[in-house]
């Protein structure tokens, strides 16, 4: 049902504004189309189901809220392509709030406090579990500071030769507490953690919890091949896997 719909939280474009956030169900059907991609008037209006004026109103709407804007179609002047303007930043499901396991003291200490994990795994594993708990999603952030992260660790870390280049991340991730990884090299590069620090303890969703280590794997893999990547976490400790997988396919390498 749309009012079920999680609340999503744009940043604006406008410096003194800060944040959008959007409760509108018709808005935010219109924005999960955007997210894909930009498109036309009269393919908003069908793929909604909704009006041509009510569509106009909540477009209208986004667009002083800087979330969406539009450009002239290349072929038609008279019509409009919308596309989304600011970053998505992450979205909130009241209805997905919930008393977890994961946040509960006795499992805290069974789990963290007393197999002497560092202090930061406690900190860092109890807020995205509070996070999960409220119905929280703040992924596009973790992939963002992920980016980040591996920019900056990218010159350390750098050999010309790719086996190298693999061999000092593993040691990196080993020697910080990270995790243990390994490589398979082809067309895709697969890489398997085990003993994941991002999501080795939080909860069972279904779905893939390591959006951090996703955005430095894509940072490190977008500047060792100058080019983007595609990253993508195929099994996750929170999908019940034992070990969290990622696939790295560079992007229009000769």
């Amino acid at each position: 049902m749309g009012d079920d719909k999680p609340i999503q939280i744009f940043s604006s474009p406008e410096k003194n504004v800060g944040v959008n956030v959007v409760k509108s169900p018709v808005k935010l059907i219109i924005l999960e189309m955007l997210r894909s991609s930009e498109m036309e008037f009269d393919e908003i209006v069908s793929n909604t189901g909704k009006s041509k004026s009510t569509v106009s109103v909540h477009l209208k709407g986004l667009r002083e809220m800087g979330i969406v804007s539009y450009k002239p179609h290349p072929d038609d002047n008279r019509k409009k392509i919308f596309y989304i303007n600011s970053k998505y930043l992450g979205s909130v499901n009241l209805s997905e709030q919930k008393d977890l396991e994961e946040t509960q003291k006795e499992y805290l200490v069974n789990n963290i406090v007393n197999d002497d994990c560092d202090f930061n795994v406690l900190l860092f594993h109890t807020l995205r579990s509070m996070l999960i708990q409220e119905g929280i999603n703040i992924d596009p952030i973790l992939q963002a500071t992920g980016n980040q992260i591996g920019k900056s660790l990218f010159d350390s870390l750098y050999d010309d030769d790719l086996n190298k280049f693999l061999t000092n991340i593993g040691e990196f991730w080993e020697n910080k507490g990270l995790g243990k990884v390994s490589f398979d090299i082809g067309d895709i590069i697969k890489i398997t953690s085990f003993d994941c620090f991002e999501c080795g303890l939080l909860p069972k969703t279904g779905k893939p919890a390591c959006f951090l280590d996703t955005g430095i794997f894509e940072a490190l893999f977008s500047e060792y091949y100058n080019s983007p990547v595609s990253v993508i976490e195929i099994q996750c400790y929170t999908m019940g896997d034992g070990k969290c997988v990622f696939e790295i396919e560079p992007i229009n390498i000769n």
